[in-house]
Parts: structure tokens; sequence; C-alpha cells
């Protein structure tokens, strides 16, 4: 499915972060190894939020996490601050570390169960020699604020004391503290209750225009990330199929598998009728994909030119780019 190219990467003055043929591999056995990110290439301009969608193994999160240098990258590049991460030795990384933070997808297990929630806060400003002790308690107050937490009552409890979307609030309070440029969402209110996952959402909202963030929000879930979004990627199988600006994508996805997920979404009125679209079978195998579009053996409009050509990216207008040798009309 999907495929590659670059047609989308624009050329601007103020890119935060330039993707470009990014590629993780994860070793089974001496002969065999798994793709999890196949060639994936995005920018990012400051001040925006790039959603990356798809189903649960698709490479979201890897793709986040190799970002971030967190896990080792196959090939391509990561350009951040001048600098490209996958090419930096470790120390070079480790100094670029406090621009770029991740909010991860578990708000209760990413939190110490030993420290409280001042010392978890508090710890990057730290660990970075931030001030003096005092300057560090005023910003660890003004953090924990900021999210809606009271410093008096809960700075000096433990992280199981909290429900889920508290621990979320701490773990983005903690994720602000070295006031980084880019901060990266792992599903951060997939754990969460839906009324919850609202002000979670409209907290980081609040958080990116107080301190200027530019963000990679990633989710499975397409409902939830319009709201928030500049410009949405939606992966499969290790690969892009469609980028698109939230109102074209959701008004008139181009890819056949960005359709199934657009019309996935409930729509909260039981009177309307919805032609639901069904995607016969199952994923192929990571380890042994399809050739040509990994998309194809799931796709109501395959035909022969789809199993031996991979698409390339292709601008359809609106600020819409496909993978896909038939696009949606």
């Amino acid at each position: 499915m999907a495929g590659s190219g670059k047609v989308h990467m624009r050329n601007t003055g103020n890119t935060v972060l330039s993707v470009e043929d990014l590629v993780v591999e994860f070793a089974l056995s001496k002969k065999t190894a798994v793709q999890a990110v196949s060639g994936i290439s995005f920018d990012l301009i400051q001040g925006e939020t790039l959603s990356i969608v798809g189903e649960s193994g698709c490479g979201k999160s890897t793709l986040g996490k190799a970002i971030l240098s967190l896990l080792p990258v196959t090939s391509g590049s990561v350009m951040f601050a001048g600098s490209d991460m996958t090419k930096i030795d470790k120390e070079a990384v480790r100094n670029l570390r406090p621009q770029m933070q991740m909010i991860f997808q578990d708000p209760i297990s990413s939190l110490d169960p030993r420290y409280t929630i001042r010392q978890l806060v508090s710890e990057p400003l730290e660990i970075w020699s931030r001030g003096s002790a005092e300057e560090q308690s005023v910003k660890v107050d003004e953090l924990l604020n900021s999210v809606g937490i009271d410093p008096t009552i809960a700075g000096d409890r433990k992280a199981y004391e909290f429900s889920g979307g508290q621990c979320q609030r701490i773990s983005i309070a903690r994720s602000l503290a070295l006031e980084p440029k880019l901060l990266i969402c792992d599903e951060p209110v997939s754990a969460l209750d839906v009324s919850i996952q609202a002000q979670i959402l409209n907290l980081l909202q609040d958080m990116k225009e107080r301190y200027g963030l530019t963000m990679v929000f990633i989710s499975h879930d397409l409902s939830v990330v319009k709201a928030v979004s500049t410009r949405i990627l939606v992966m499969y199988l290790g690969k892009v199929c469609e980028i698109a600006t939230p109102d074209s994508l959701y008004d008139s996805p181009k890819h056949h598998y960005t359709h199934a997920l657009v019309n996935s979404v409930p729509i909260p009125d039981p009177s309307k009728k919805v032609a639901r679209v069904i995607l016969e079978g199952e994923p192929p195998s990571p380890v042994d994909p399809p050739s040509g579009c990994r998309f194809r053996t799931r796709c109501p409009a395959a035909t022969e030119l789809c199993a031996t050509e991979e698409p390339q990216l292709r601008d359809m207008g609106s600020g819409n780019y496909v993978a896909c040798h038939h696009p949606r009309g």
C-alpha cells in the first residue's frame, strides 16, 4: 500500500523536523527481519500538529520512538535543530533531548511509583541543572497548576494514588519542564475514558498555544485527531498511504484505506443511515508484505498494476497527497 515519494515535502525556512526515507527493522532471526517502518518521509513546520493514524501494528509508535532515537534506525534521516539524529553520537543526541519530549501511551506505568509527583516533574530540571532549588520548585508549581493539578495537595503523593487522567496531566507537566520545541504524543488518550479524553485533548491544545509547541500526535482513532491536527498522515503496514489536511481527509479521502477508516468513525445520530465500508480479509504479515501496494490484498479497487508496482505519493490538490494507482474521485 502506500508508497514512497517526497512530493508532499515542503521547502520552508521554519521546518522543525524533517524525516526522509526512514526505515526501522527488527531482526527475527539471522535471515528474517520485520520492517516496522518502511521508507517514511514527512516534514513538520513550526507550530503545526501532525497526526499519524492507522490501525494497531502499522508502525506509528515505532516511528515516534525512532524520531527521538529511542529505537535504532536502519536507514534514512531525521533532521532536527540542524542535526541528523541518525548520524550524530549519543552525547550529541542527549544534548538535543531537552528540545524534544514524548508523552507515552500508558499514563500510569510511565511514571515511577517510587517518586512523589513533585519529584517526577522536577527530575528533568535537576538532571539538566535548570535554575536553583527554589526556582525549580516555583517552576514545578507553575507546571502542575497549568495542567490542573494543585501542587499543595498532590505534590507529596505518589502516582499510583491518581487516576489515569490525572497521571496523564502529570506526564504532560513533566514533558514541558524543559520547555521543548517538539512534543511527540504517543496515543496519549487511548487508555482514558471518553469524557477524560476531551479534557486531555483540550489541555494539549492549551499547552501548545501557551508554550509554542510543535506536535506529533499518534493515534489509531480518527475521531480523536480531527480537532487537534494541522495535517494528518495515514499509515498502513509501515508505509504512508495518504497525507492531507483534516477537512480534506474527512470530507473526501482519496485512498481506499483512509475511506474505510473515516467511514468507521461513529456518528452520534441514530437516525442517520450510513453505508459501512467493510475491509475484507486480515492485514498481511509484516514479515512478508505483499508486492507492489501493501493494501492491495484488501482493496476493492486493486488491479494487476497494484501487484507489480508500488504507488508513489502524488498531489491530488487541496493539500491532499495519496499513494494509490486508483484513487477515489
